[in-house]
């Protein structure tokens, strides 16, 4: 059964190759990835998937299913399709789409023997306003005994953790006025903002060691002899889990709301971003996963443990729905950091492709492990309803 999967993603090669240069070198933003998501869709029906497009009211995110109708489990890949701005594929999208596909088209191949179903999702806009957040709030992961992706990276890491994330924008509405000729008929927006961040200062001795404060102002003012009636402030509030982040989250809102006071400016408080929740590694999930990759040669010693993360990512919110795993797969020998050119050239080369190949295959024997394996299936629903308990 395994020597099918990899034969089958082995067998389609060169078209995988032709999709991930395409969308390598037609890089597209968040929530604009047509040519990519249209790429991954034809290749996906073209192996016998039913596509759904446009779903969460999102034109460039879908759903693909290859059913069985067999009685059996339901096993997710994930694909991300979006870029970068200026730098394009830095993060190495153009394989995570690929690679999602070729994984669940490998694992298609031996379904009529396991039953069970493969869902696809294409997942926009990771970078910004991820759309697994939206598709999790919508109930669309929670039928999945597994949720698979693996991100490329300089190394092999197992699935780790990611932390809880809120952006909060506020927005100071004032008065303008002359600053030097009549600045007490002025309410300034721009003190609110400073004050917002003078406050936040003193809050930081008050929270958690894991907990990140970091903000810019995008708006301050337009002319130093004029009292700013507008200004705004973005953050990123960061925790290891949303249990910590929420109450954190409200102090820092309480911090603005008492600039507005202390100033007479008026407060909007709103998300530019979507919040995502930490990432809960599933354990047994994620042994598979490792095991998968030895079988395919990569040597035990150069699979690194991530028991810690210090980014986010939406895949945390799908984790909080069903069993899930993001782990790291080297594309490079050479030294390579995300959002940098020379992690979208090792995307783009031949030994990045090589390395989606194994990821791909990974994820694919993964998936028939759950499949296939209901000791396995059991370990892997027990853990998460323990971490959910």
């Amino acid at each position: 059964m395994k020597d099918s999967i990899i034969h089958s993603i082995d067998n389609n090669r060169d078209s995988f190759y032709k999709i991930s240069q395409s969308i390598g070198h037609n890089p597209e933003l968040g929530n604009e990835e047509y040519h990519a998501s249209n790429l991954l869709i034809t290749k996906l029906k073209e192996h016998g998937f039913s596509v759904t497009e446009g779903i969460v009211n999102q034109p460039t995110a879908f759903e693909a299913v290859y059913d069985s109708g067999l009685p059996g489990a339901n096993v997710g890949f994930m694909c991300e399709y979006d870029a970068l701005p200026e730098i394009g594929h830095a993060c190495g999208h153009n394989l995570i789409g690929t690679q999602g596909i070729a994984a669940a088209i490998g694992l298609a191949s031996v379904l009529s023997e396991t039953g069970g179903k493969i869902f696809v999702y294409g997942t926009p806009a990771e970078e910004s306003n991820g759309a697994k957040v939206t598709m999790a709030n919508e109930g669309k992961f929670g039928h999945l005994d597994a949720a698979l992706m693996a991100h490329p990276s300089g190394d092999y890491v197992t699935s780790g953790t990611s932390l809880a994330m809120d952006a909060i924008q506020f927005s100071f509405y004032g008065k303008s006025a002359h600053a030097a000729a009549a600045p007490h008929e002025g309410i300034n927006a721009l003190d609110a903002v400073i004050q917002t961040f003078t406050s936040i200062n003193a809050l930081r001795q008050h929270v958690t060691p894991d907990v990140r404060i970091h903000g810019i102002i995008p708006e301050g003012g337009k002319a130093a002899n004029v009292v700013p009636d507008y200004a705004v402030a973005q953050f990123y509030i960061r925790a290891n889990e949303r249990r910590t982040l929420s109450p954190v989250t409200e102090k820092v809102i309480q911090c603005a709301r008492a600039s507005a006071l202390a100033t007479g400016a008026k407060l909007e408080v709103s998300n530019y971003e979507y919040s995502y929740d930490n990432l809960i590694t599933n354990e047994p999930l994620s042994s598979i996963f490792t095991k998968q990759l030895t079988f395919l040669g990569i040597p035990t010693d150069e699979i690194h443990s991530n028991q810690t993360g210090n980014g986010s990512l939406d895949m945390g919110n799908v984790s909080h729905q069903c069993p899930s795993i993001h782990p790291y797969v080297r594309i490079s020998t050479l030294p390579i950091s995300p959002h940098t050119h020379g992690f979208r050239e090792a995307a783009l080369s031949d030994e990045g492709f090589e390395g989606m190949l194994i990821s791909a295959k990974a994820l694919a024997l993964t998936g028939y492990e759950v499949l296939s394996n209901d000791g396995n299936r059991h370990k892997i629903a027990g853990f998460f309803q323990e971490i959910k308990d």
